[in-house]
């Protein structure tokens, strides 16, 4: 009896504790988090067999804080839980806090999909994320930005030092930082410098650059690209000021800052350019001059005039010659083949055959069948034939509308005469079986 009963209990339980999707979170790196610093919370979603649809991670709101959906591609994961295999997807959030204290995220709720049983099944896993404490460091400033591997480097589209009044100097500065995000970069501060206008083009945010670290390493973090063009409109020596970015090492937990130097703008005369003296026109001109404009427009009325009414007298003769060279050029032989194609390939198949009669009657055949044997086209043949069962015997075949189009061509002129379409009804006598006794 307990044997009993302890079966059932098995069966049972098997039953209840059947596999079910299920998902967990950590923090990366929870430890001396400062404000400003990008912390990631990590969520693995877990189904067993496999999914069917992918996991949806939904955003949340915290207060004090940006949440965002990090831009990194999502990572397979398999697990064995029990004899059973799990199919896993991990995805990561980026929680920035703005300032010190405690922050309690929220429970998330995620859409799949996953196969049981060999049917899809729709699921919703609710996952607890963890909360984390955020630290003020006594070396960060009140408006902290963090991040790590940051560096600033800048360039000019020409030599500050080298510059004539009316010109302009293109001065571009790149901000790159590890762990964080480009909308989080602060702007730079550029100064202003007396005698120098500036104007600050918008700034250029770009996620997953890859950048060339110390050695042959390749480091992937955000840049924020500022461009400043400066005009001068006189002569002089004008330094434009060093630059200080200001930043927390989160690595270091340490505030640092980069630099750029200052850099002098040297702006001299501009090249003077040598002047072309315009001529007057003289107000009084020849009376010859003037008299012989007058006989050139009097000239070109008349022979526009005599053009005219040439036109005008010989005008139904100019319409017969006009309709006859577009009779021409519509019955011309690539004319005639390029409308014998678009009925074969638009056509229903009578029409389709009434137009391959028109071309081989024009083509000085008697017959569709007596045209197509003087092709010796066996592919031509066999859709004619085609073509010619299904409208006059059965439809058991298909006709390949693409393959009779392409096996129509030109006639090759060989210098013989085309073939008539009748036997002549008078004989020459030249015939020797026709001349009299």
């Amino acid at each position: 009896m307990r044997l009993l009963v302890l079966l059932i209990g098995l069966l049972t339980s098997t039953y209840v504790f059947a596999a079910e999707p299920f998902g967990r979170a950590s923090i990366e790196g929870a430890e001396g988090i400062v404000p400003g610093q990008q912390v990631h919370v990590v969520v693995d979603v877990f189904a067993p067999e496999f999914f069917t649809s992918p996991p949806q991670f939904p955003l949340f709101d915290v207060p004090d804080a940006l949440v965002t959906l990090s831009i990194d591609r999502a990572q397979n994961l398999v697990q064995t839980i029990d004899g059973t295999q799990y199919a896993g997807i991990r995805r990561s959030y980026a929680v920035v806090p703005e300032q010190a204290g405690s922050f309690q995220l929220p429970v998330v709720e995620i859409e799949l999909g996953y196969s049981s049983n060999g049917n899809s099944t729709k699921a919703i896993v609710k996952i607890a994320l963890p909360s984390f404490d955020v630290g003020v460091s006594s070396s960060q400033a009140a408006t902290p930005f963090a991040a790590r591997g940051l560096t600033m480097t800048e360039s000019f589209d020409r030599n500050p030092a080298s510059l004539k009044v009316g010109d302009a100097l293109v001065r571009t500065v790149v901000i790159f930082a590890e762990d964080t995000q480009a909308m989080l970069i602060p702007p730079v501060a550029f100064g202003t410098t007396a005698g120098v206008a500036r104007y600050k083009k918008p700034a250029v945010l770009a996620d997953g650059v890859e950048q060339q670290g110390i050695g042959r390493s390749v480091e992937t973090g955000s840049t924020r690209s500022e461009t400043v063009v400066y005009t001068a409109s006189d002569t002089g020596r004008f330094p434009l000021p060093a630059i200080s970015y200001p930043w927390f090492d989160v690595d270091e937990h340490v505030m640092s800052a980069a630099t750029l130097p200052a850099t002098d703008v040297v702006v001299a005369p501009a090249a003077v350019a040598e002047r072309i003296q315009p001529e007057l026109q003289r107000e009084n001109a020849p009376a010859s001059r003037v008299w012989r404009g007058w006989l050139l427009v009097i000239l070109l009325c008349a022979i526009d005039l005599a053009v005219a009414a040439f036109a005008w007298w010989r005008l139904p003769a100019i319409r017969t010659w006009a309709t006859r060279v577009r009779q021409r050029r519509r019955n011309s032989p690539r004319r005639r083949l390029s409308r014998i194609r678009t009925i074969i390939r638009v056509g229903d198949e009578l029409a389709v055959y009434r137009g391959l009669q028109d071309w081989s009657g024009t083509l000085g055949y008697r017959t569709v069948s007596e045209w197509v044997e003087a092709q010796a086209c066996p592919r031509l043949s066999a859709q004619v034939a085609i073509l010619e069962r299904r409208l006059f015997r059965s439809r058991d075949m298909q006709l390949d509308r693409a393959a009779l189009a392409s096996a129509i061509t030109l006639p090759v002129a060989d210098g013989r005469p085309p073939k008539r379409a009748l036997p002549d009804l008078n004989p020459t006598a030249e015939d020797p079986l026709l001349r009299p006794l």
